[in-house]
């Protein structure tokens, strides 16, 4: 077995993490025998001058620390070589020859993964139904993949996460980088129902360049890819173009002809590249017949469980006060007025909340506002787990904060 060392070494050679590491596994068998190769083994090949130049460089300085880096973090390493390393990927013309993660990443190769892409100044329309699409796909056992980036790859990930569903992230960064800024909360909770996967080791920074060659492994690691909204310029549709040339299935979500953000799965559409989706099991029906333990259609969420799951429409703000006029000083109550709350039975929608989310919503019911610390105590569910439910019951605008971060619900439970 090639040792980890060696691995590292050989996927940091070239322009791009093994970008000529097939050509030279071929040709000498091992990372250790590309490794141990002089430098008239590497003229025989054809590889670009700045390649044979690194590949000259037999430093392991860098591998070991990338390694030590990885052992501090919590980053986990695969090589091409183990059991663990999805077959799906191996089948692509480029595979990466290693990939780190955090989080549990799902066996792929035995689960209906698919991937949501899409512009990242999405439209409202765009983000809802990459949401609803990742939420009505993970609720019919589809495991969702996707980027990072805001927009639609972060709406179809939160869907899937507010189902209870698995996902997997690929970064065009390392993955202790976070991108874009502010999406911590996301990456811990991809972590916690999933993986964060990326072929750049700890530290690379996001450079555009990286992006295009990311998205080869979205469409690798997936049985199709759905295009939710995008440009015909799109990131979006080069994910649907290495989808196209690696044999997967590409879907598309109709649009508005008069939205430039729908060109892009419009004309996938209209090319006859991309089959016309108008919700997650015009998807899944193709895969069922493979996974039919694992995919079972879904009867529709009643709306208030949908609202509760995606989230209410946004809530108006009050009117600026006019300079001059007196304002209500009157202490707002801890519990807001029933009338003001979105009310779910969850005899009738039992999937409306994880169960983290329903004991938060009924402690908070019970308690009035309470701090995450509050909550932990009474629920007796571990810290990590209540600020994660909290995070995606913000999100979805069902709790708010206030004043010395005591927390108050939104939702009044009938049960």
């Amino acid at each position: 077995m090639s040792t980890l060392r060696h691995w590292i070494w050989l996927s940091t050679r070239g322009f791009a993490p093994g970008q000529y590491a097939a050509r030279l596994l071929e040709a000498f068998g091992s990372p250790e025998g590309v490794y141990h190769a002089d430098q008239g083994a590497y003229e025989n090949l054809e590889l670009p001058a700045k390649v044979k130049t690194a590949l000259l460089d037999k430093s392991l300085r860098e591998a070991d620390q990338i390694l030590a880096h990885c052992e501090k973090l919590g980053i986990w390493v695969l090589t091409i070589q183990d059991a663990g390393y999805p077959d799906r990927l191996r089948q692509i013309d480029t595979p990466p020859v290693v990939l780190y993660g955090r989080g549990t990443l799902p066996q792929l190769d035995q689960e209906a993964s698919i991937a949501i892409v899409g512009a990242r100044k999405a439209s409202p329309y765009g983000v809802s139904a990459a949401r609803k699409l990742g939420h009505d796909l993970a609720r019919a056992g589809a495991v969702v993949v996707s980027g990072s980036a805001w927009g639609v790859d972060q709406a179809a990930l939160q869907g899937a996460i507010q189902a209870g569903g698995r996902v997997v992230s690929v970064l065009g960064n390392g993955i202790d980088v976070i991108y874009p800024q502010g999406g911590q909360a996301l990456y811990e909770d991809v972590t916690k129902s999933g993986a964060l996967l990326s072929e750049y080791p700890p530290g690379t920074e996001p450079r555009g360049a990286h992006f295009p060659v990311r998205n080869r492994l979205i469409a690798g690691l997936s049985l199709g890819v759905v295009v939710a909204e995008g440009t015909e310029t799109s990131g979006s549709l080069i994910t649907a173009r290495w989808a196209l040339e690696q044999g997967r299935d590409v879907f598309a979500v109709p649009g508005s002809i008069d939205s430039p953000m729908s060109r892009g799965p419009n004309g996938l559409i209209r090319r006859g590249e991309a089959m016309l989706i108008q919700d997650a099991w015009d998807i899944l029906e193709e895969y069922q017949f493979l996974y039919p333990a694992k995919l079972q259609p879904r009867q529709p969420l009643p709306q208030a469980a949908e609202a509760a799951r995606l989230g209410p429409e946004p809530v108006k703000t009050e009117p600026a006060v006019p300079k001059g006029a007196v304002q209500n000083t009157a202490r707002v109550p801890e519990k807001p007025p029933e009338a003001d709350l979105l009310v779910v039975d969850l005899r009738q929608e039992p999937e409306a909340f994880t169960d983290d989310e329903a004991a938060i919503l009924r402690t908070l019911q019970a308690r009035g506002a309470l701090t995450p610390d509050d909550l932990t105590e009474a629920t007796g569910i571990p810290a990590r787990r209540i600020l994660s439910a909290l995070t995606l019951l913000q999100i979805r605008r069902l709790v708010e904060e206030g004043t010395g971060k005591r927390f108050t619900t939104k939702v009044l439970l009938k049960e």
